[in-house]
């Protein structure tokens, strides 16, 4: 660090043609001006700059070491610039992960207008519905929908998730409409594969209730699912951005209306980081804003 300092003073030395000038340039003395260039060149066994009263000039081997020494302090100042702009303008690549379906239907699209924004990033999406490992999977963002746990990661808010109880007109037709949470233990219940319990909590603001439940179906992937509702196999468990269309055609209706199975969220996670990059914080604050309100 010494020998970059040293370097820093020759140059501005000869760029200013004064000691004096360098020493104001640089914010210090002319006696730590001068005191630095004697070092350099009693370090390197060579004059550098030939002194007179009246100018300084370079010598052979003076010329030769400020070509060299101005290129590497070019080079420092390019290294600093590239650093401070990827604190300031999003640039590089952006790795993030996104719940396959939530990410699909909402997320892409607004990646892309961020991306219209910001010629200079890259982004690579990765769509899943596992929990992945932020650090060890090289992540910069994840977002994952549901209750989180306490978490080592930063953690912000992105928008508002309702799961539904939701079944086809024609199933409760047939299967008859459920009146009580206990009566879903008597109806074919589609269950989630990521939900590693076949219980089902329902709410009304008075009491909560347990339900073990049962179905011929389990999927990893809730489009799946819904669809099958809507087909008739069942009752099911989906967020409500995953079945505003089906509701509002009708192919899909809510049951126990008066029963909350749940309030969650969309969260983007990041690990903890004193000096964030630019393209992770202005991209969680754009989907944030992207997302409220809800689109859906």
């Amino acid at each position: 660090m010494h020998r970059l300092a040293e370097l820093e003073v020759f140059v501005a030395v000869v760029e200013s043609e004064s000691f004096t000038a360098a020493a104001k340039d640089l914010g210090v003395s002319k006696s730590f001006v001068s005191k630095e260039i004697r070092a350099l060149e009693d370090r390197l066994g060579v004059r550098l700059i030939n002194r007179t009263t009246r100018k300084l000039a370079l010598t052979d081997a003076g010329a030769g070491f400020f070509a060299r020494a101005r290129q590497i302090m070019e080079d420092v100042e390019a290294a600093e610039r590239s650093v401070v702009q990827l604190n300031t303008e999003p640039r590089g690549l952006l790795r993030i992960s996104v719940p396959m379906t939530f990410g699909i239907e909402y997320v892409s699209p607004a990646l892309t207008k961020f991306m219209q924004s910001h010629p200079d990033l890259e982004i690579d999406i990765a769509f899943a519905d596992r929990k992945v490992d932020i650090i060890d999977e090289g992540f910069d963002l994840v977002l994952r929908i549901g209750k989180l746990a306490d978490s080592s990661f930063v953690v912000r808010k992105i928008a508002p998730v309702r799961l539904m109880l939701l079944a086809s007109p024609s199933y409760l037709e047939q299967a008859g409409t459920p009146q009580r949470p206990q009566d879903l233990a008597d109806h074919e219940c589609m269950q989630y594969t990521y939900q590693d319990t076949n219980t089902w909590r329902l709410d009304n603001g008075d009491s909560e209730v347990a339900i073990q439940v049962h179905g011929r179906m389990r999927a990893n992937n809730g489009n799946a699912l819904r669809d099958a509702a809507v087909s008739g196999l069942g009752i099911v468990i989906v967020p409500d951005f995953m079945a505003c269309n089906q509701l509002a055609d009708g192919s899909l209706v809510e049951v126990l209306p008066g029963w909350s199975v749940g309030d969650r969220a969309v969260w983007a996670m990041y690990p903890h980081s004193r000096h964030l990059s630019a393209k992770v914080r202005l991209c969680v604050d754009f989907l944030a804003e992207y997302f409220n309100p809800v689109p859906w």
